[in-house]
Order: structure tokens, then sequence, then C-alpha cells
């Protein structure tokens, strides 16, 4: 009796201790869940009252380009709670309208592919300054801020050779491939080329909008869409008998994920 008797208190002792545990877990996420909520009220009172809630930010950015892809960084200074200056860097590739992967050979299980035609890698390195301005979004404690972008600065393209490993001739490019009648077995690779690296320096413009996702938050969680033009001094090769060009329009669509102070 005296064994059931102990084993009783211990069961409900650790019942008790469980919740406990439960209830001093809800109560912390209730203490954080009011002072962030405390804190956003101090922040729009602030705002209300012309002060700068934020002084600057910090934003990484993936982008998808109806030309390509690639891959952002921004730093933000707040010249007011409406005003942003924006530092840019960019790091894209752009790729032909025209460009396709096709199958070269089989090896085993696997099928070896190239981009047929393809002469060229188009990399852009891109540095540039732009203006983001609120015109949306007043009065919402989480709701979404909408600002217009407009911006610009220089670019620099980089042209990389694509190699394709041919049957019995090692390495060629397009379209010494094509007029030697080549059989192509597969794409040489990413790291292939880098020694032979030409440089065609240009500069850019865009125009944006971009919707933020709970503007008085410190974490940054935003979507662009916007169109982008660019120049640059010599013609770009991307193709083999395709008009080469030196100017390209394209729009754009990125999410951002970064920290505001």
């Amino acid at each position: 009796m005296k064994k059931i008797a102990i084993s009783l208190v211990l069961v409900l002792a650790a019942f008790y201790s469980e919740a406990q545990y439960k209830k001093e877990t809800m109560s912390k996420k209730q203490e954080r869940k009011e002072a962030r909520r405390e804190k956003i009220n101090q922040l729009m009172k602030q705002e209300e009252e012309g002060e700068v809630v934020f002084n600057k930010q910090n934003v990484f950015g993936i982008k998808l380009i109806t030309d390509g892809y690639g891959l952002s960084y921004e730093h933000g200074r707040y010249k007011s709670n409406r005003k942003t200056i924006l530092y840019q860097f960019e790091f894209n590739e752009k790729r032909h309208p025209k460009e396709k992967s096709e199958a070269a050979s089989v090896s085993g299980f696997q099928i070896n592919s190239v981009r047929f035609g393809k002469t060229n890698n188009f990399y852009q390195a891109k540095l540039g300054v732009a203006l983001q301005q609120r015109i949306g979004g007043k009065g919402n404690k989480n709701g979404v801020a909408v600002s217009g972008i407009l911006g610009g600065g220089l670019s620099l393209g980089l042209l990389k050779p694509y190699y394709v490993d041919v049957e019995n001739f090692g390495r060629k490019t397009y379209p010494t491939i094509i007029d030697s009648g080549y059989t192509e077995l597969s794409a040489a690779g990413i790291f292939v080329g880098w020694d032979e690296l030409e440089f065609n320096p240009g500069a850019h413009a865009k125009l944006a909008m971009r919707f933020d996702y709970g503007r008085f938050n410190e974490q940054v969680t935003a979507i662009e869409v916007g169109l982008m033009t660019e120049f640059y001094s010599k013609k770009v090769s991307q193709l083999a008998y395709v008009k080469e060009k030196q100017f390209f329009f394209s729009a754009y669509i990125s999410l951002l994920l970064g920290r505001r102070k």
C-alpha cells in the first residue's frame, strides 16, 4: 500500500511539474508577444511624430529575370520614414532566349548535354544607387508597405567562352564546332574558360515596385518586381550566327530577406 501511495505521489508530482513548465513557457511566449506589440506601437507613435524609425538596412535577394537569374545585396540608409537611399550590388547571368540544351552523348545511364551554338557565358557585376520612396502602407502595423524604386549605375559584363568536349579533338567552341563538323560529347563545365575572360563595361537603370511585409519589423521580407535596361560598350556574343546586342531590356521579380535597424 505504501509503494502505491509513493507511486501516486510521484505521478502527481510529474503532472504538476509538466503543467508548471507549460504554464511558464506560455507565459514567456505571451511576454515576448506583448513586448513585440508594444515595440511596434512605439515605432508607430515615433513615425506619427515625424521621427525616423529605422536608420539602415542590409538585404540579400534572389532574382529571376526574363533572360536569366541573379543574386543581390543592398545597404539602405533611411533619410526619412518614407525615403531610403539604396547602395546595391548584383551578380547575374543572362541567357539568350533562343538558347536550348540538347542531348549530345550517352555515357552509361548519364545523358550528356550541350547548349547548342552557345558562344559565351554572359555574366554581369553591377554597382548602383537607387532611391526608394514609400507610396503606400501608412498606418498598417504589419500590412504591406508599397514603395517605388528608381536607380541605376555601372555594369561590368563578363564574357567566359563556352567550351564543349568534342570527339577526337579535345575542347572546342562554337561556331568552330559547327563549321568543322565536330561531334559534341558534353559541355566542358562551368570552371573551364575563366582564364580567357573578356570584360565589357556598361551602365544600367531600373524602375521597380517593392512590397514590404511588416514594415515595422526588424526583419525585412519583401518582393520586388521591376524593369531593367542595360547598355554595354561592345556588342555581346551569346549564340553563333545570331545577331549580337549591346542593349538589353528585361523584367524581373526578386525575393528579398534581411534586417533593418
